[in-house]
């Protein structure tokens, strides 16, 4: 239990899809399943006061029951495997966050769908964007 909070909201999601993705394949111990745990707890600090306060102390008992219950009870319900259009229709959700949120340009989101170039250019980019992260997290006061 002392661990639990270096998963955060999109850590949990991340693994809840890794533990489905697993079932639905039905792979087995000789299987692997890589996923990221992309934040801790830490970030939503306020919000776990506040449920502290609504509804008490998270206990190991608490925590026992929603273990058995949220993560070996997990099925495959509300999994689709996606086909051409799905996955295109997903991809198209991005323009908000992208294009409204963030200014880049639809060309660049097309070239994210069309272009694998842009995907590998990424590759070059991995010491940069360590660094960035390390400063964040520096500043975070991780």
């Amino acid at each position: 239990m002392a661990d639990l909070p270096l998963l955060g909201i999109s850590g949990i999601g991340n693994l809840i899809a890794a533990v489905k993705f697993a079932r639905y394949y039905e792979l087995t111990e000789d299987d692997v399943v890589f996923t990221v745990f992309t934040d801790s707890m830490e970030l939503y600090s306020s919000r776990v006061a506040e449920l502290r306060e609504e509804l008490g102390e998270y206990s190991p008992a608490s925590a026992l029951k929603d273990h058995h219950r949220y993560m070996l009870g997990l099925s495959t319900e509300h999994m689709l495997e996606l086909g051409y259009y799905d996955r295109k229709r997903i991809h198209n959700l991005k323009y908000f966050t992208w294009i409204e949120q963030q200014g880049r340009t639809v060309e660049e989101l097309n070239q994210q769908w069309r272009d694998a170039a842009y995907w590998e250019a990424l590759r070059g980019q991995v010491d940069e964007i360590d660094k960035l992260i390390r400063e964040f997290n520096r500043m975070a006061g991780s």
